[in-house]
């Protein structure tokens, strides 16, 4: 059967190809299309029924006519894996795009994957330092987390994704990250961006790049997040690396579902997006993890941006339901020219109350984290109050809280973009922060952990 050529096309509409009777093909079975003029395309089985299959053209589907051949492999999509893989940068069909060599395989990989035995699964444990304050402290990043990032176009998600790649180790071991990254409908600007600051750090070397530009087919947009899980499993459990997935932008990969929908007439969910959406979203994110027996471990880092920095949009909105918390870009603290611009007070890591203390950072970790959080919130607060009753108004506790919350936006959130700070650091500098409130205030501490690391001895 793989040697048979079909010419039964009866419509094209979109990426997608209709073809009339075959003999019985697979679900996601690669498909060869051979044009008029001799060039080649390459498709996956789409649809199968008994009396039409339909097929989704990676390439897109200009110059596929009646006459064009299709022929059916027998096989699904695979990906050649092997440890060449890393430091190299491929499109978003897993073929080179840093004009070196093919990959030279130890083996051929399905792109689908299977998601994590449950009963295989490990609990993550393992703190991940990003040197990034505002999450080390207050939405601490775990060892085999899927945590995304919820930005808007315009904010500097991207720098913050490789801050993290840049900066991301574990603080138990000496074992460096692999970091995946996986482009989906970036501009040009954007790949050179990430390109030329992975290249000038070093970063590439201990990176693959799989990379759907917005010029790109659409339909590639699908498979580009597949092909890079499937090199992430392979580096973290055949080759026992710790792995740093990271994506940008799932926005975009939803928005090829949607137009991928369209073209097949299926009925519509939720402003427009495909109602399957939530059980595509989650066969990605769900090969994050742990698994039992195995050294490596796959941490995801997804990054979507809010079409107009609506949290409450569908794919936010499933993201948040499959994902163990969120980082949230602010708008606002962005305009203040405050980088990196994290929104704590939404953010979460569902993961952080089990991973924190004495034997992964420091004892008095959870406490500073809960005071830290608690005053901003106030004093942020306060601020409507001020803009009303004014700041006289204020009772000294609350003059003291509205002055942490500036504080805590300009000593805090603050730092370089090549700023590493240890989780030392970010504790101490929460304690130097919190001198500025009387104790008798901080009511979240321990008062044993103010004996202990209070700077000052201003005990009411």
């Amino acid at each position: 059967m793989a040697g048979k050529e079909y010419r039964t096309i009866t419509d094209v509409k979109g990426p997608l190809v209709f073809l009339d009777k075959t003999e019985p093909v697979a679900f996601g079975e690669i498909v060869e299309l051979r044009l008029t003029d001799g060039s080649m395309k390459n498709g996956q089985v789409l649809d199968t029924s008994d009396d039409l299959v339909v097929v989704q053209v990676f390439e897109g589907t200009a110059g596929v006519d009646r006459t064009t051949g299709v022929k059916f492999l027998g096989d699904v999509f695979k990906l050649p894996v092997s440890k060449d893989l890393v430091g190299r940068i491929l499109d978003g069909a897993g073929r080179p795009r840093d004009g070196g060599p093919e990959i030279v395989a130890e083996s051929n990989a399905d792109i689908i994957g299977a998601a994590i035995n449950p009963y295989a699964r490990q609990r993550p444990h393992d703190f991940i330092q990003t040197g990034i304050s505002a999450i080390d402290c207050c939405t601490t990043l775990v060892r085999g987390q899927k945590l995304p990032i919820f930005s808007a176009s315009g904010l500097p998600h991207n720098d913050i994704a490789l801050q993290i790649a840049r900066q991301a180790k574990l603080t138990a071991s000496d074992e460096q990250f692999i970091v995946v990254f996986c482009a989906m409908g970036i501009t040009a600007e954007e790949y050179n961006f990430f390109r030329s600051d992975l290249e000038r750090t070093g970063a590439l070397e201990n990176a693959v790049l799989f990379v759907n530009l917005a010029d790109d087919p659409a339909v590639e947009r699908l498979i580009t997040p597949r092909l890079a899980l499937t090199a992430a499993e392979y580096l973290a459990f055949e080759q026992d690396y710790h792995v740093l997935v990271i994506y940008t932008d799932v926005t975009n990969y939803c928005d090829a579902l949607r137009q991928i929908g369209a073209a097949r007439e299926e009925v519509p969910g939720r402003r427009g997006y495909p109602g399957y959406m939530y059980t595509d979203l989650a066969m990605l994110y769900e090969r994050a993890g742990l698994v039992k027996g195995k050294k490596g471990s796959i941490t995801q880092f997804p990054i979507l941006t809010m079409p107009g920095d609506d949290i409450t949009h569908p794919i936010p909105d499933l993201s948040g339901y499959i994902t163990e918390g969120q980082i949230v870009i602010s708008r606002e603290l962005h305009g203040s020219g405050i980088y990196p611009p994290i929104n704590v007070l939404p953010s979460l890591s569902r993961l952080m109350g089990g991973t924190i203390g004495e034997k992964t950072t420091r004892e008095d970790h959870k406490c500073v984290s809960d005071q830290m959080y608690a005053a901003y919130a106030q004093g942020r607060e306060l601020r409507g109050l001020v803009a009303i009753v004014g700041e006289d108004a204020l009772n000294e506790r609350d003059k003291q809280l509205l002055s942490f919350s500036g504080l805590f936006e300009d000593k805090f959130l603050r730092q370089g973009r090549y700023e590493d700070r240890s989780i030392d650091e970010t504790l101490d500098l929460c304690w130097n922060l919190m001198q500025t409130i009387e104790t008798k205030y901080l009511v979240r501490l321990d008062q044993q952990w103010i004996d202990k690391y209070h700077p000052t001895d201003k005990k009411e």
